[in-house]
């Protein structure tokens, strides 16, 4: 059996946006996981009641059904628009009510959307608070700047893009849990001939 074939990757939405391009690239993702072999999900955030964070009420809302959720999959994958330079409030909450026993050695995945330039400062604001959680953040990440560029029809067209899209659905399955990341491969000796 491949080792793929029982990994699950639940994906968080942070936009609000009616037409969202977030949740079109995060589900082209998604897609790419499942053509992995792994079973998916969508977390639309909106469709959860979660409240502004207070550590005195932890269990507001839908903040253990969330919980459960992200603590059930194999691999995370953080999508969000870029709201003032970082990501948005809605995922803030999300992950505010999270926390080690969701996160700790969970693979996670960043995908950020710009309306402007290259999200680089939200996608360093999500990889470290996934670090900070003890999450395995994959090296490669999806930005998609000037997004009524890259999208027609609520699909993403810009070629480069959906390549990084996809390669990222497939990475969050191949390192999915902690156990299958590869072992390091050791320096290859070159001989010359004379």
């Amino acid at each position: 059996m491949n080792v793929t074939d029982s990994k699950h990757v639940v994906a968080l939405c942070g936009s609000q946006r009616d037409g969202s391009h977030t949740r079109s690239a995060l589900e082209q993702t998604l897609t790419a996981a499942e053509t992995r072999g792994a079973t998916t999900e969508l977390l639309d955030l909106t469709e959860l009641d979660l409240p502004v964070f207070d550590p005195d009420q932890t269990d507001a809302g839908d903040a253990e059904t969330l919980r459960q959720r992200v603590q059930d999959a194999d691999a995370v994958l953080l999508g969000t628009p870029m709201y003032h330079g970082s990501y948005s409030s809605t995922l803030k909450t999300a992950l505010d009510y999270c926390g080690f026993d969701e996160f700790e050695e969970t693979t996670v995945g960043l995908l950020v959307v710009s309306g402007g330039g290259f999200p680089t400062p939200a996608l360093e604001h999500l990889r470290s608070v996934a670090r900070a959680l003890d999450a395995w953040v994959l090296p490669h990440q999806v930005a998609i700047p000037n997004a009524h560029d890259a999208f027609e029809g609520g699909q993403l067209t810009d070629e480069s893009l959906l390549d990084r899209v996809e390669t990222l659905g497939t990475d969050l399955v191949e390192y999915a849990g902690v156990e299958s990341y590869p072992e390091a491969v050791p320096a290859c000796t070159v001989s010359t001939a004379d």
